[in-house]
Parts: structure tokens; C-alpha cells; sequence
């Protein structure tokens, strides 16, 4: 049976995908499940895995190259099966018609691509590389395979020949201002995966109104019974806080659909799934992997997806089904010793929590000061979907849930 492997969409946002690298090859025999290619998105190095069984008939896609989401990148089926239409799927040659000679000026920065065979670049490198008649055989690209990417091209503009005439400046009869000065500093180029986050940060406090309700938690027997569930399991199946609160999370999100959701062309969509992702700080930037149907699932296939998952993050190894579109999201950085901080909001999502350190701190009770071990979370929200009221009542659920545990193993 023929089976059509195409570019896969991680994200929301995601539009196009580079391929890194093939890890099978044409005439290879691949099994359903088995890896064979890995991608590079704005937000990180994933792998690609095959739909069907069979022999890698014809790879659709060079490495390197770069295209748009949903595009047959590889074509799977039977040895000797007749695959109809196969080669106008192929992508065609690249012909470009012959240009006028270049000025001496145009000549000493490139002027622009010459025919031949097609420069590996990405979209943004070519654009600019034809507004500035730069011609793309001149840059060494640091991409994937090779590939030139938009930071080459804008390093050799700052590095062209000084003998490539400049404007003449326009006379003025005013004095020239003074330089301002300037602190010595280091000029260092965003990763794709930076780039991402700057650009959906800014979407995301520029388009949704945040508002911020915080909750202080006893954790005292929450931890108490993390302490006694884990005496029971090897390493590999301990359970951290965290899952303690995507578990907590998950059945409070039940409780209020109106958490669970998105604003998006003036209405309000409600999911039906509860896929909560969990913010993992890498060092290029930070991703969120996303554990599906978490409401569906027990405490310990939580901690063991998410165990395995941030595993795969901080390893480049994430698969598609690791960016399920998520409908809730955890940032943990308690183990960084913060007590309290704001996340933004993940968009399109509604909400995030931000949690804080379990700090042993004094708490009156019953007229007594004792010791106690707790916990601050932050719920950012988005005014457009949620009242202040609901997301109190949220966190106070919440709350519950972590201060009479019992609930997270039923």
C-alpha cells in the first residue's frame, strides 16, 4: 500500500520544516513506526517517523531543502508496487533565465544569482539576498546541509568590500551631532528557537489582556504521599512534583471547561481534550512538549510520558506527537529556588500557571505558628476568555486537589 510521508505541522504556528538529515534511504525496507528522517523547525530538531510499512520508494525532498507544512517529502510503499503519478511529484528543476551583465559595482558584492544549478537557501535568505543583489554563491551557508540561512546573508552585507561605492552623503549646512557613545558590548544572533519566542511572546501580550491570580499551597501531604508512592518504583518510575501538578491540573481543567479553552475569531472554543504542555528550558530557548488526555490518564503513566518526553527535548529527539496542540501549560521553576514569578500566556491557549519553590515557611495554625512546606502558583489568564472570579475558583480547586492528594490517585 502506498503511504505519502509529508512535512508535519508541530505547533500552531509552524509553517515550513527543513530536512536535517535522512536516516533511511531510497530502496531501504522501513516499519511503521520507524524513524526515518529528522527536521528542523523554528523551534527545534524533531524526528520523523514512517506511516506504513514497506520500501522508501522515493525521497520527494533533498536535505537541506526547506518546505511548507503538509508537502509529500517521501513516498512509502511495496517493492514492486506501482506508484501512479511518482514522478510529477518530484520537484522540478530549477531554470533561470539569463540577466545583463553586472556593473563593476554589482560585480564586487555579487550582483545577483546566476543560472546554474540552484543554490541551497532559505526563503528569507534568498529575499534578501535579491533586495540587496547579493549573489548567493558567494556566502558560505552554516545551515543544515549547508544551506544558507538569513544570518549568513546579513553577515557578509556587514562584510562587504570596502571598494564597493557608498552614497555620497547629502550636504547640510548644520553641524554633524556628536557620536553618541557607545557601551562595548557582544553582538550575538537569536536561534530559530529564540526567534520564535520573541515573536509569539510579543503576539501573545500585544493580542490577549493578561490578568494574574496567585494562590500559596500547602504541600506538606502532597509531598508526603509523592514520598511513599515513590518507595514503591525503581528510578524510572519515580514521580516528580511536576507531574503531581499536571495530574492536578488535569482534574481541576474538567471541572472548568471555560480554563480549557481559546479565543479565536471572536468565539470562544472550548476543547474537548485536556493536553497540558510543560515548558522545558534547553539551552538555545525554551520548548513546550505537550502530554495528551492527561484527565484519562493515572498519576504514573503521567510521570512516565513526561519523564521520557523532557528526556527527548533536552536530547533534540522529539517526535510530532510531542507537539499535539496543547489546551493548557506549566512553567515549574522551582528548582531554580524563584518563589513566585508571571508566565505569558502560551498562545492560543487561555492560561498558564507558573509555579513556584516549596519553601519551608511559618504558617499560623490554630492559633499556633508552625512550620509548613509551601508552594506559590501564578494563573495568567487571558480577559477575553476568563473573569477574575473563574480563575480564582480555579486555583482554589487546584489548591484542593494538591492539599488532599488523595484525589490524584483515584
Amino acid at each position: 500500500m502506498v503511504s505519502e510521508v509529508v512535512m508535519p505541522k508541530m505547533g500552531y504556528d509552524m509553517t515550513e520544516g527543513t530536512i536535517v538529515r535522512w536516516v533511511k534511504q531510497e530502496g531501504d525496507e522501513v516499519k511503521h513506526g520507524e524513524v526515518i528522517a529528522e527536521i528542523e523547525t523554528t523551534k527545534v530538531t524533531v524526528e520523523v517517523e514512517a506511516y506504513g510499512s514497506g520500501v522508501l520508494r522515493k525521497i520527494m525532498v533533498s536535505e537541506g531543502q526547506t518546505v511548507p507544512v503538509g508537502e509529500v517529502i517521501a513516498v512509502i510503499a511495496g517493492r514492486d508496487e506501482a506508484i501512479p503519478g511518482i514522478e510529477e511529484k518530484s520537484a522540478p528543476a530549477v531554470t533561470e533565465a539569463p540577466r545583463p551583465a553586472a556593473s563593476s559595482a554589482e560585480a564586487a558584492v555579487g550582483a545577483k544569482e546566476e543560472p546554474g544549478p540552484r543554490v541551497a537557501a532559505s526563503p528569507v535568505a534568498r529575499q534578501i539576498a535579491r533586495q540587496q543583489g547579493v549573489d548567493l554563491k558567494l556566502i558560505r551557508g552554516t545551515g543544515p546541509g549547508g544551506r544558507i540561512i538569513k544570518e549568513d546573508v546579513e553577515a557578509f552585507l556587514k562584510k562587504r568590500p570596502a571598494e564597493v561605492p557608498r552614497p555620497a552623503p547629502v550636504p547640510t549646512a548644520a553641524a554633524p551631532a556628536a557620536a553618541p557613545l557607545e557601551i562595548p558590548h557582544e553582538e550575538r544572533d537569536l536561534s530559530r528557537i529564540r526567534q520564535t519566542i520573541a515573536r509569539r511572546m510579543a503576539e501573545s501580550k500585544r493580542v490577549a489582556p493578561h490578568f494574574y491570580v496567585t494562590s500559596d499551597i500547602n504541600m506538606t501531604e502532597v509531598l508526603k504521599l509523592r514520598q511513599s508512592l515513590n518507595a514503591l518504583v525503581e528510578e524510572r518510575g519515580k514521580i516528580s512534583v511536576t507531574d503531581m501538578l499536571v495530574k492536578a491540573a488535569a482534574k481541576t481543567l474538567r471541572e472548568f471547561p471555560e480554563v480549557n479553552a481559546s479565543f479565536a475569531e471572536g468565539k470562544l472554543r472550548v476543547y474537548q481534550r485536556i493536553n497540558i504542555g510543560i515548558a522545558v528550558a534547553l539551552d538555545q530557548g525554551l520548548v513546550t512538549p505537550v502530554i495528551a488526555d492527561c484527565d484519562t490518564k493515572p498519576l504514573s503513566q503521567i510521570a512516565h510520558e513526561a519523564k521520557e518526553m523532557v528526556e527527548r527535548a533536552r536530547t533534540g529527539r522529539l517526535r510530532p506527537e510531542d507537539f499535539t496542540p496543547g489546551t493548557f501549560t506549566i512553567s515549574n521553576l522551582g528548582m531554580f529556588d524563584v518563589e513566585e514569578f508571571v508566565a505569558v500566556i502560551n498562545p492560543p491557549e487561555a492560561a498558564i500557571l507558573a509555579v513556584g519553590s516549596v519553601t519551608a515557611r511559618p504558617v499560623v495554625v490554630d492559633g499556633e505558628v508552625k512550620a509548613a512546606d509551601r508552594m506559590k502558583v501564578t494563573l495568567s489568564a487571558d480577559h477575553r476568555v476568563l473573569d477574575g472570579a473563574v480563575a480564582a475558583r480555579f486555583l482554589q480547586r487546584f489548591k484542593l486537589f494538591l492539599e488532599q492528594p488523595l484525589h490524584l490517585v483515584s
